[in-house]
């Protein structure tokens, strides 16, 4: 019963590291709980996959009963196949909307010393967002362009650019995959609305960089509107990711000194990485299969 053990060790080892799981105190850096929110998150269905993903490469055969090799042979090739049918599913809607949006032409944008080419959309939303997956676009409202002056366009621009700059749209399409197959774990919605949030906060950081972050600021106070969409895995946007209880953490990340929470904590970086390789040591298991 070996691959059964190993299904429920999996799911065991799981649920117990999201039930050790705690919400991050909101006075440690934004880098620290980006780290730990974000390992924390992938690491439990990182070990699912790979345990699944490890029985299915090793097959039926091997074991003392049959009905163990054709259960957890079953019940991994159901994981596999839902995993595989989600993605599918987030790369339809993805599709869509990127069909919708390119309707409209491309634009140069511009604002102060940012410009961007992206696509302006006539609509009575205030709105911006970066859309796609690996090469993300920007969208824009005909009504955010008219309702921002210049200096608070740019900081919009700037934020934009900072999303397309981490490639969030790409990252958060993987990370929505996961949040929508083990949506059952603990702490799962807790820990991606934690991501959401710093996803946005990471932005903004790398906008204040370049533009006066009191106006960025302010340009977020004016900007957070209802969203135009709901694909949050593949819509980062100024206005749309993050709810709007959110809105004071990130105003309060910009006004603190703008080197705090930067720093890459190395042995944080390192412990992360030994977590993830953990979560994959399932599938070192095949070689040794007879």
């Amino acid at each position: 019963m070996m691959h059964l053990h190993m299904l429920a060790v999996a799911v065991a080892v799981s649920v117990l590291a999201r039930l050790l799981y705690r919400r991050i105190d909101s006075s440690r850096s934004w880098q620290m709980r980006w780290h730990l929110a974000l390992t924390a998150f992938v690491v439990p269905p990182l070990l699912l996959l790979a345990t699944t993903v490890a029985i299915l490469l090793m097959g039926v055969g091997g074991t003392v009963y049959a009905w163990d090799g054709l259960l957890s042979y079953g019940l991994s090739l159901a994981f596999v196949l839902l995993a595989l049918a989600l993605w599918l599913q987030l790369s339809w809607l993805t599709h869509k909307t990127l069909r919708e949006i390119r309707r409209s032409p491309k634009s140069l944008i511009e604002a102060g010393g940012v410009r961007s080419v992206g696509r302006v959309m006539d609509l009575s939303t205030v709105f911006s967002a970066q859309v796609g997956v690996w090469s993300s676009e920007l969208v824009m409202s005909q009504a955010l362009l008219t309702h921002l002056d210049e200096p608070h366009l740019e900081a919009v621009l700037a934020h934009e650019m900072g999303h397309a700059h981490y490639r969030d749209t790409f990252w958060f399409f993987w990370l929505g995959g996961l949040r929508r197959l083990t949506i059952w774990l603990p702490f799962t919605e807790v820990l991606w609305q934690e991501l959401l949030l710093l996803r946005e906060v990471r932005a903004d950081r790398w906008a204040a960089r370049r533009v006066d972050s009191l106006v960025l600021a302010e340009s977020l106070m004016s900007v957070i509107t209802a969203p135009l969409m709901t694909a949050e895995s593949v819509c980062p946007g100024f206005s749309c990711a993050a709810p709007r209880s959110r809105l004071a953490q990130r105003i309060d990340a910009l006004l603190l000194d703008e080197s705090a929470g930067l720093l890459v904590n190395s042995e944080l970086m390192l412990w992360q990485k030994v977590a993830i390789a953990l979560a994959l040591s399932p599938l070192l298991t095949i070689p040794f299969h007879q």
